[in-house]
């Protein structure tokens, strides 16, 4: 009787064994990882991998997968580890990202996939992550950041797009970024033409509100290159606020001139029928007739008078357009006087704030001092 008991709890065990086993194979550790299951991190680094490595414990935190050959991040590829918080895919060789491989990861805080062979972003990627706050794209071939992706990194604190191919940055994108506390921007072929003056302004702002940043070198045009995009003064982008009105006072001399062409043709061609009119009339005034001789220079007077309403349109019109030109002239040195009072009113603040800092350390530093001397008369009198 003791003995089938006995062998029956050997099969209660050999049984909840069994159940047990293909359970801890499934959610393991890979074998060509190592896996610390009480800082549930998960090393895969320097592996040679060319994928995700199956059989990931769910309750991974940390993935690391720099230094291996992986090409492409399929749909849900990180569907086994929902809770991980770090994930680092640098130093792979990584062209194309499905939009929904990121798909699940609610918690995710450190994404780094730097050093890749990256063109470019879709939008809906960092769709669902709203807890992302480190996100490295440094050194890749970015050409741009789709403007849509800024909503999903308004809790974004790093943000590395140094070393791509970046020419021009979307104001708005950087805007929504409202958590951002460093940048790197550098190594990029930045184009310092009239679209960068957005991205100019957008930096001062930045930089005066605590903001780090490496730099913004130009690449071009020529007469900008190595040029650092901060200490470029506003008179070298004088053009870009001028170019327009040049192009429309170009059009003005342009249609004046053609006015004045057409009205010397008309005025040469008038002289002549002029004084064919004159003959007639006087042929007809000889003839003293009233009748088909009178009717006949009145007729040819009309088309002479039906030219001059054309170079009364041509005035009319030089005379609108130059009266736009004007306005829109007088709406830009509004809006100039407007930036420069609202730059002016932003610097003496900023003075303000940096003088009561200097006085509150200098107070500090007398308090220092004062404490410093009493010490040793205490010392003295006891």
């Amino acid at each position: 009787m003791q003995t089938a008991r006995r062998r029956l709890a050997e099969m209660r065990v050999i049984l909840v064994y069994a159940l047990l086993c293909p359970l801890s194979l499934s959610h393991g550790c890979p074998k060509e990882c190592s896996c610390n299951s009480n800082t549930k991190v998960v090393d895969c680094r320097g592996r040679g991998l060319f994928d995700i490595p199956r059989r990931l414990d769910p309750e991974t935190q940390e993935l690391h997968l720099q230094d291996n050959r992986i090409r492409g991040l399929g749909s849900m590829a990180f569907r086994e580890i929902p809770r991980v918080r770090i994930l680092d895919l640098s130093n792979n060789s990584i062209t194309s990202i499905s939009p929904t491989a990121l798909l699940g990861l609610r918690t995710l805080q450190h994404l780094s996939l730097a050093y890749n062979s990256l063109r470019e972003l879709d939008k809906r990627l960092l769709g669902p992550i709203h807890s992302l706050s480190h996100l490295d794209l440094s050194h890749n071939s970015l050409w741009g950041l789709p403007g849509a992706i800024g909503e999903s990194l308004r809790n974004v604190s790093y943000l590395g797009l140094a070393n791509n191919r970046l020419t021009r940055l979307d104001r708005t994108l950087l805007e929504a970024v409202t958590s951002l506390d460093s940048l790197t921007l550098r190594g990029n072929p930045w184009r310092c033409d009239c679209q960068i003056l957005s991205l100019k302004l957008w930096l001062e702002t930045y930089l005066f509100k605590g903001g780090v940043l490496d730099e913004v070198l130009c690449f071009q045009p020529e007469e900008m290159k190595e040029k650092d995009l901060q200490k470029i003064p506003y008179q070298l982008f004088h053009t870009c606020m001028t170019t327009s009105y040049h192009y429309l006072f170009a059009n003005i001399q342009h249609l004046e001139s053609e006015r004045l062409q057409r009205g010397h043709t008309h005025g040469n061609n008038a002289h002549p029928s002029s004084h064919s009119l004159h003959v007639p009339m006087a042929i007809g005034e000889g003839f003293g007739g009233a009748g088909r001789g009178g009717g006949g220079p009145m007729a040819e007077c009309e088309p002479k008078q039906k030219q001059r309403p054309v170079n009364l349109r041509h005035a009319i019109a030089t005379v609108i357009i130059t009266g736009v030109v004007c306005g829109i002239v007088c709406l830009m040195m509004l809006a100039a006087a407007v930036y420069g009072c609202a730059y002016a009113a932003i610097m003496a603040k900023y003075q303000r704030e940096l003088k009561k800092n200097e006085e509150l350390a200098a107070a500090r530093g007398a308090e220092h001092a004062t404490a410093d001397e009493k010490e040793p008369l205490e010392n003295a009198i006891a």
